[in-house]
């Protein structure tokens, strides 16, 4: 007579019996036994709707591998080889190691925050990266909040609220994630006033729109694209003088925020907060995480009567940086004070800055091991790509560079198919590797890779599988 459904069910081990069992009582040692416990009612919840028995080894070795899904983390390490060095979507500017320890130090016990040492009394939170920012752009005073749209926030909130802002129409930009200048206007209680049209603004168009209602003149740096042809726009010195003649405050939003003259590195310049400033701005707000090399962190400099409002507004509470945030902008910033060791310390700018031969030459390195790890039916080759800087920062501009490129061989069978499944294992790696399908082939674009024995390693370990 057959096992019924129900016997095999009331066959499988009770909670307490394989708890004692030896490999599973050192996962409860490890673990501990509440997760253990989940783990385990997982597997046997399985069987009994596969109305399978339970074989112990098998079994241990099951609930093993629901511990570690469960366990590993979501936000994960990978090999940026996307040609973007400056990628979002994968965190923007690599940390030096100065930052990553900064952050530990304070992250592991007490620290003054907010405590002034030599006071002896409560402290100012951005104390700590304000005279940074003051001595490296020449500004009066600073603020940092959590990342640049907060910047742009708080600064519209403080200056225009219920008042009028005026920005160049072709200044009304979209950045990634759908975040449009109008929308931040509307969150800010302010009103935007548009000027000028798409292609052409003039300095007359500011003026004329200027009236009792108006509380800020503003410029966006049209960092993710360009108008091109027939165009014209106000220098940032002309606008600041209509501003002042009129006693309102001139604000720039500059995105990406470079804090250095990147044509020394042979890079394309990239307007900075000191020209800004120079060119009679009151206020210039930027990024942390991108040119600048730093951490997500919205930074606002500029006029200290107008940074004082910005603090006392409340909310500068609400957008505000954490201990780890100010360490590590602060180890950052001390980096500048040495502009001759600055590419080599600063990850983003070294690998911005890093020369094509020496791309080149890590790419004819690593040939065989991809092309043993992909196998007979993929032509793997050294190519030469164009990459780019990424988040805003010089969207025309191009970083020429070199890639692995891996093609399917021609043979039965989709090569899309066949590509995908080539990036899916990629990604499945233990250090994923971030690539992209372009033009038929995968493409890894080596130009941010610093840890070529891991990468290596990690092939010649799938290979060997």
């Amino acid at each position: 007579m057959s096992e019924t459904p129900l016997d095999t069910r009331r066959a499988l081990p009770a909670m307490n019996h394989i708890l004692n069992w030896p490999v599973i009582a050192t996962l409860a040692a490890q673990h501990g036994q509440t997760l253990v416990k989940e783990a385990i009612n997982r597997q046997l919840q399985i069987l009994r709707e596969s109305r399978q028995g339970c074989e112990p080894q098998r079994f241990a070795a099951d609930v093993q591998q629901v511990l570690h899904a469960l366990l590993a983390p979501s936000l994960r390490k990978v090999f940026n080889f996307t040609g973007t060095v400056l990628h979002t979507n994968l965190g923007r500017a690599p940390l030096p190691e100065e930052a990553i320890q900064a952050m530990c130090d304070v992250a592991r016990g007490a620290s003054n925050l907010e405590f002034d040492l030599d006071k002896g009394k409560r402290g100012d939170r951005d104390s700590h990266v304000e005279a940074w920012l003051c001595r490296l752009t020449g500004a009066e005073a600073a603020t940092v909040v959590n990342n640049n749209a907060a910047a742009v926030l708080l600064t519209l909130n403080t200056l225009a609220k219920g008042k009028e802002v005026l920005v160049s129409r072709g200044e009304l930009v979209e950045i990634g994630g759908a975040f449009r200048v109008p929308d931040i206007m509307r969150r800010a209680q302010a009103r935007l006033h548009e000027v000028g049209t798409t292609n052409r603004t003039h300095q007359r168009d500011y003026a004329e729109a200027i009236n009792t209602r108006t509380g800020l003149l503003m410029s966006i740096h049209t960092s993710n694209y360009v108008i091109e042809g027939f165009t014209a726009s106000v220098p940032e010195q002309e606008i600041a003088a209509t501003a002042h003649a009129h006693d309102l405050p001139y604000a720039v939003d500059l995105g990406s925020g470079s804090l250095i003259d990147m044509r020394q590195w042979h890079l394309p310049h990239e307007p900075t907060p000191m020209d800004s400033l120079r060119a009679g701005a009151d206020l210039v707000t930027f990024s942390g995480d991108k040119l600048l090399g730093g951490p997500q962190a919205g930074i606002v400099v500029g006029r200290r009567s107008l940074i004082d409002r910005l603090k006392k507004n409340p909310l500068k509470r609400a957008l505000r940086c954490d201990k780890l945030t100010l360490a590590a902008l602060e180890a950052v910033l001390s980096l500048y004070a040495s502009p001759e060791t600055l590419a080599q310390r600063l990850p983003a700018l070294r690998w911005l800055s890093r020369p094509q031969l020496e791309i080149a030459q890590q790419v004819e390195r690593l040939l065989p091991a991809f092309q043993q790890w992909a196998g007979p039916t993929v032509h793997v080759t050294g190519t030469a790509v164009m990459g780019q800087i990424g988040s805003g920062s010089l969207p025309v501009e191009r970083l020429p560079s070199h890639a692995i490129g891996m093609r399917p061989i021609a043979t039965q069978g989709s090569t899309n198919r066949r590509l995908l499944a080539l990036q899916r294992a990629l990604l499945d790696m233990p250090v994923p590797v971030v690539g992209r399908i372009h033009d038929g082939s995968l493409l890894l674009d080596l130009r941010c890779l610093d840890e070529e024995s891991l990468l290596i390693a990690q092939l010649v370990a799938a290979a060997q599988r």
